[in-house]
């Protein structure tokens, strides 16, 4: 099976998931009202399923790195395929870690949080949490920018001239 068709079979099943997951979030208990807060019912299923995807995608990530890098032994991808790799590896490795310390430098100054049950998250945590948040929207919309480009052709144009 060509790698086209497994990608796009992984890409539909992926979405079949999440929106079945999200799906049931929403329906099934969703209005679950504890004292003045809601508290749905399925908020582990969601939680379940970031952490599984997380997990994936790490996963995925090092066994690509480890597979490119051993495919690669002796050889320019740049000069085969034109794209930069180690540009490319850089820039993101760089944009992450921008992404934490905008995030980090937005969390700053928060303060405990104290859930309606009494249990207080301290706010270094909450400052955690802060910095992740962030740092997803930036990733995203640099993914989401990158789909962009790579949909345009911008940088397979410009690499083969």
């Amino acid at each position: 099976m060509k790698i086209e068709k497994i990608s796009s079979r992984v890409l539909l099943g992926l979405v079949v998931l999440i929106v079945i997951c999200f799906g049931a979030f929403m329906t099934i208990g969703y209005d679950n009202m504890v004292g003045d807060n809601n508290e749905p019912m399925l908020t582990d299923v969601i939680m379940w399923l970031m952490y599984l995807l997380i997990l994936a995608t790490a996963a995925l990530t090092v066994w690509s790195a480890i597979r490119s890098a051993q495919n690669s032994k002796g050889n320019d991808p740049a000069a085969t395929t034109g794209v930069p790799g180690g540009k490319i590896t850089l820039f993101t490795a760089g944009l992450t870690i921008v992404s934490l310390i905008i995030g980090w430098v937005c969390g700053l100054g928060e303060k405990a949080f104290t859930a309606s049950d009494g249990t207080v998250t301290s706010a270094g945590w909450v400052t955690v949490a802060d910095v992740f948040m962030v740092s997803m929207g930036i990733l995203f919309l640099a993914a989401a920018i990158a789909v962009i480009v790579s949909m345009t052709g911008i940088a397979t144009k410009s690499a083969s001239k």
